[in-house]
């Protein structure tokens, strides 16, 4: 039988209140950490160096091809065989981020690849460093192609992060179980856990949707989009060099 006093109950947990925020960070540094990465990923499929494409190509192929879950059990409790012994949080973070990094890189490749390659042969032209081709007129472009699966990335591993339970992260799943031990209300305990996790996922859709708005404010769409951006590109680059 439903009981509402014991959802109620914990619904007001300071113990899911206290989960719920270390999901929260624990998803965000992932992801700000992860994203670095993923960018220097990205360059390394990119290069045109075999053996620093070869690294990068079996780093995204071994991530993208073991469960997340193997790949903490691994880091947690298979790595001290090897002398190095990680906390839970480290280790937490260590599969996190290498996990999710392999996925963002390949939004970060679609990004880059989807700007013109007149873009960077201009600015190359114009006497620009790769390094600043990339950062000025690289990027502002392929930020707009990647902030929507960047955002849904996002989304994703706010819920990714129930897995790092089985390595006892307090995260929000499992400071539910301890909650629900303590009077056994199965239903009522996961039903608050999952309330709590549609309010961060919709927070999330709701800043994720700001962003997509600023990021491409002033972007034109058709057919003519690309000749545009050269076009205004170009003046651009010579007052950058200026």
């Amino acid at each position: 039988m439903w009981s509402w006093d014991a959802f109620f109950s914990f619904l007001t947990n300071p113990q899911l209140v206290q989960g719920a925020w270390t999901t929260i960070w624990l998803t965000t540094v992932s992801m700000a950490l992860a994203l670095p990465l993923a960018v220097l990923v990205a360059l390394g499929r990119a290069s045109r160096i075999a053996p620093v494409r070869a690294v990068t190509g079996f780093y995204v192929w071994l991530m993208r091809g073991t469960p997340l879950l193997v790949q903490l059990v691994i880091i947690y409790t298979g790595l001290p065989q090897l002398g190095l012994r990680l906390g839970v949080i480290s280790a937490a973070l260590t599969g996190l981020v290498l996990n999710e990094a392999a996925y963002l890189s390949e939004i970060v490749r679609a990004g880059v690849m989807s700007v013109p390659r007149g873009q960077s042969e201009a600015a190359r032209a114009l006497g620009m460093p790769p390094w600043k081709v990339f950062r000025v007129v690289v990027m502002p472009q392929a930020l707009r192609v990647m902030v929507p699966p960047l955002g849904n990335s996002f989304n994703g591993l706010l819920k990714t992060t129930t897995l790092v339970s089985v390595i006892s992260v307090e995260e929000l799943l499992r400071r539910t179980q301890f909650a629900v031990q303590t009077n056994f209300r199965v239903l009522e305990g996961l039903t608050a856990a999952a309330l709590y996790y549609l309010a961060m996922t919709t927070l999330w859709g709701l800043v994720q949707r700001w962003l997509e708005i600023r990021v491409g404010r002033g972007h034109q769409t058709g057919p003519s989009r690309g000749r545009r951006i050269k076009s205004a590109a170009v003046p651009a680059l010579e007052m950058e060099i200026r």
